[in-house]
């Protein structure tokens, strides 16, 4: 053997080639886009209500809804962290970045995000200025798009996963975000927003659950018509399927039944029913998004 032969051999790169046995995104990833979600979310409704309802909107209010912020975007990059396979090395996409990886771009996103945050929590709490914090508000707001959206363009990047199209999973990850929002607004709320304040968060609340679940029946009745692996994941929560009960559980516990609730809180102007409703929501938000996330993963790639 040449010399030449000898020295490539001892530097061969092992790759993997084969497919990975079992679920590669567990719960944690399901918990990952919840928090997100929510943390995303709030941040739109409070642009809306500055922007709809100023009166309402008062410093307690600003600084409180921040913090909230702050507190699930951290829950959604802890558990992102914990999902990494070497989370110690989650500085290499930060000093070594691969710019056609959506976790590179989200990484990059977040951040800036989280340090917006931090900025509003400073304005909102101990400069108390709400004017120099409305304008930094529509800065963040802006950014809180592409952070929510991307989740939607890393699970598109996977290979062999026909039910993860970028068109539906954008449009699900914003109204995720609206629904969440609008629920943990109406709940933090409490008596510092009026009734047409939470009548507005109401009917974003209703109009997302029920945008959500006409996309999730759109898949589930004309999914198997646009390709073979579609149909085959979409049998684990039809019929006798492990995923049909927490499915359609699911889909009354977050879209259902929350829009059943409103029109009831709007026909008696009860904001306990709507409170349920909020509640129902983000309990069912987990459900729904848990399984969408694992019936892909259950199909064999050979």
């Amino acid at each position: 053997m040449a010399a030449h032969e000898i020295l490539a051999a001892t530097n061969a790169v092992v790759t993997l080639d084969v497919a990975l046995p079992g679920t590669v995104w567990p719960w944690l990833v399901t918990v990952n886009m919840w928090a997100k979600s929510i943390g995303t979310g709030v941040i739109f409704m409070l642009f809306l209500l500055i922007r709809k309802h100023p009166e309402q909107v008062g410093g307690n209010l600003r600084f409180s809804t921040t913090v909230v912020s702050i507190i699930f975007i951290h829950i959604f990059l802890l558990f992102t962290l914990a999902d990494l396979h070497q989370p110690f090395r989650m500085w290499h996409i930060f000093f070594y970045p691969h710019l056609s990886s959506a976790i590179t771009i989200g990484a990059w996103m977040a951040t800036a995000f989280v340090g917006l945050l931090f900025l509003l929590a400073f304005l909102s709490f101990i400069k108390k200025d709400n004017a120099a914090f409305d304008k930094t508000l529509t800065w963040v707001t802006i950014l809180a798009i592409p952070v929510t959206l991307y989740t939607a363009a890393l699970m598109s990047q996977c290979t062999a996963r026909e039910l993860w199209q970028m068109p539906t999973e954008s449009a699900q990850m914003i109204f995720a975000a609206l629904l969440s929002g609008s629920a943990t607004m109406i709940l933090l709320g409490g008596k510092k927003l009026n009734y047409e304040a939470k009548n507005t968060l109401a009917v974003v609340l209703g109009l997302s659950a029920f945008m959500s679940f006409t996309l999730y029946m759109a898949e589930y009745i004309f999914g198997p018509m646009k390709a073979e692996e579609v149909a085959a994941v979409l049998e684990y929560i039809k019929g006798d399927g492990p995923y049909t009960v927490m499915f359609w559980l699911g889909q009354w516990i977050t879209y259902l039944l929350p829009m059943l609730l409103i029109v009831l809180s709007r026909a008696s102007k009860s904001e306990n029913i709507l409170k349920l409703a909020a509640i129902l929501a983000l309990a069912g938000l987990w459900l729904v998004k848990h399984v969408w996330l694992m019936i892909p993963q259950l199909l064999p790639m050979s």
